[in-house]
């Protein structure tokens, strides 16, 4: 059986302990209210800016030139001239001689054929009177009918036409005396010579080779779907050409002068030519352009109107987001005439001025509140101007 002492001990204790705690809890701070968090997301906006814009349409290409001539000899016999002008790199008109070949033996056959046809004008003439003698024979024979033979016909159509072969010979001859001498057929510049002085070269034997400077030409590539934002297909549209030549970025104008015609069977790739005139700057003071130059092509195409230009991103399902001027998010349908890159041409759908929330959201729901940087930082400086006052009324009471 317990004792008084085994009983009144441990609700000594409680009591001691209750009593602890309550005069703990009475020293405690009550809780601070919090202040309220706004929880409103922050998005980054672009304002919509409509410009009117003229499509270009870009492509690559190499540059050449319109006219390329492989100089070839058309008689045989040793180069006995050359022209300072005819060395790989040099600038020659048209009709400039670059090379001589021995012309000695074409001389000699020029004079024989010469001597030929005289002799073959002379028989014929001869042939001629002894036709009119036999005709006039024949006149006083009553009784006789003169046949061709008689007539000396046949002797006069032979002396005829070895007067015809003799003609032919002499320009034959005269034509190989003028292929002794090589001349540029047009303004060009020299890509290569393949002979040297006393060089003996034969028909058929490659001299050089020469390249117009007159114009040059740039085969320009282009994607189908690239084509429909160019006027008439490209044909007569500008173009500007591009190229980095000795460090620093030129340009060149030209125009498009035909299209191939055919879609090519490897690249699936539409060819459109690009022309420039005077490519070297020999007749004008602007920058020359080297054949073999590497460059690329801004083509004038369509006109697009007022349009705005967007990153591509952006527009999801048609749609882009907005920031209305409730400060909440709306999805307008916008219509994309053309994607170029990581960017996309909008021409309706948006108008000047339009906020466009450029700025990616967690959840987002049409018409949720958003809020834009500036709108928190305003909110922050208008609560403290208002904590401040609150503390200056505190200290003067």
């Amino acid at each position: 059986m317990a004792t008084k002492k085994q009983i009144i001990l441990p609700i000594a204790v409680i009591s001691i302990g209750i009593g602890s705690f309550l005069a703990i809890s009475a020293l405690k701070k009550p809780p601070e209210e919090k202040e309220a968090v706004d929880n409103t997301p922050l998005v980054a906006v672009k304002q919509v800016k409509l410009e009117p814009m003229t499509f270009k349409v870009n492509s690559y290409g190499v540059v050449n030139a319109k006219y390329e001539t492989e100089l070839v000899s058309q008689v045989n016999g040793e180069i006995v001239f050359l022209s300072d002008t005819f060395v790989r790199g040099g600038f020659v008109k048209k009709g400039d001689i670059l090379a001589r070949i021995d012309s000695s033996d074409y001389d000699a056959d020029l004079i024989d054929a010469e001597a030929k046809l005289a002799s073959a004008r002379a028989t014929l003439v001869q042939e001629k009177a002894f036709g009119k003698v036999a005709e006039e024979e024949w006149k006083r024979i009553k009784d006789g009918v003169p046949t061709e033979l008689s007539l000396r016909k046949p002797q006069l159509a032979q002396e005829l036409a070895k007067l015809n072969s003799s003609e032919a010979g002499l320009k034959r001859a005269k034509r190989n005396v003028e292929r002794t001498i090589i001349k540029a057929p047009y303004d060009a510049l020299i890509e290569s010579r393949n002979i040297g002085l006393g060089s003996y070269v034969s028909m058929g034997t490659k001299l050089g080779k020469v390249l117009s400077t007159h114009k040059a030409e740039i085969r320009l590539p282009l994607a189908d779907k690239e084509i429909q934002y160019l006027v008439n297909k490209g044909k007569d549209a500008d173009v500007t050409l591009v190229a980095n030549l000795g460090g620093s970025k030129q340009e060149w104008a030209g125009k498009i002068v035909r299209s191939e015609g055919v879609i090519d069977s490897r690249s699936r790739m539409t060819y459109l030519v690009a022309e420039v005139i005077d490519p070297y700057g020999l007749q004008s003071d602007k920058s020359e352009l080297r054949y073999g130059t590497y460059v690329t092509a801004n083509i004038s195409g369509t006109d697009a109107g007022d349009v705005v230009v967007m990153p591509r991103h952006l527009v999801i399902n048609g749609q882009i987001a907005i920031l209305d001027d409730d400060k909440k998010l709306r999805y307008k349908d916008v219509n994309v005439i053309r994607q170029s890159g990581a960017e996309v041409v909008i021409s309706d759908g948006l108008t000047q001025n339009m906020e466009v929330i450029i700025s990616a959201l967690d959840y987002p729901v049409e018409g949720m509140k958003l809020a834009l940087p500036e709108d928190k930082l305003l909110q922050q400086n208008s609560e403290g101007e208002e904590s401040d006052t609150q503390l200056a009324m505190e200290e003067k009471e």
